[in-house]
């Protein structure tokens, strides 16, 4: 199994006073990709 490359833990993103992400937790190994989609794009 291939190490970590990019490790998170406890994101929070804010707009303005809404909370649209709370607590995302998720890694990131070597030669994998990776992406957060939303209804935007």
């Amino acid at each position: 199994m291939s190490a970590e490359m990019l490790k998170v833990s406890g994101l929070q993103m804010r707009f303005g006073g809404l909370l649209a992400v709370d607590g995302i937790e998720f890694d990131v190994r070597r030669d994998e990709v990776f992406a957060i989609i939303g209804p935007n794009g």
